[in-house]
C-alpha cells in the first residue's frame, strides 16, 4: 500500500517534471502540415477511481463552514511550506509528514461538519474503497 503511493506519487513528479521541460527539439523543428484528424470517442471509458479529495466534494456547505475550512487549508499550506523547504529533512521523512498533514486536514475537515454531511462522507468513502479493492483486484495477478 505505501509502495502505491510513493510510486504514484514519483510517477506524478515525474509527468510534472516532463511538463516543465516542454517540447524536445525534434518536435519544435518539424512543424506538421497539417492538423491531426480527430479520432473517434471511445466506446467505454474506464472509470476513474475516486480519489481522497473527492470524499468532501458536493457537499452544501455554510459560508461559516467555508470560511473555517479555508482557515484549516490556509494553516496546513504553510505547514506544508515549511517541511518542503526544510533540507534537514529525507525524501521519506517528508513524504511522511506531507502524509500526516494531509490526514490532519481531512480530519479537521471532517469535525466542521454537520452529522448529515459526515454521513454523505462516510458513504462516500466506504464507496471509494469498494472501488480500491476492485481495482486492485483487477490489477494482482491470479494465483
Amino acid at each position: 500500500m505505501k509502495k502505491n503511493r510513493h510510486t504514484r506519487r514519483a510517477a506524478i513528479g515525474l509527468l510534472f517534471l516532463c511538463g516543465m521541460l516542454g517540447p524536445t527539439r525534434a518536435q519544435t523543428t518539424t512543424p506538421s502540415p497539417m492538423p491531426a484528424p480527430l479520432k473517434a470517442a471511445r466506446v467505454s471509458r474506464q472509470k476513474r477511481v475516486p480519489s481522497k479529495a473527492d470524499d468532501f466534494a458536493g457537499l452544501n456547505l455554510t459560508d461559516d463552514q467555508k470560511a473555517k475550512i479555508d482557515q484549516v487549508h490556509q494553516s496546513m499550506n504553510t505547514r506544508r511550506d515549511v517541511v518542503v523547504k526544510d533540507e534537514k529533512l529525507s525524501a521519506e521523512q517528508r513524504d511522511a509528514m506531507l502524509e500526516g498533514y494531509e490526514r490532519m486536514e481531512r480530519g479537521q475537515i471532517f469535525n466542521l461538519l454537520t452529522t448529515e454531511q459526515r454521513k454523505e462522507v462516510r458513504e462516500k468513502i466506504r464507496a471509494r474503497h469498494a472501488a480500491e479493492q476492485v481495482e486492485q483486484k483487477k490489477q494482482s495477478p491470479p494465483k
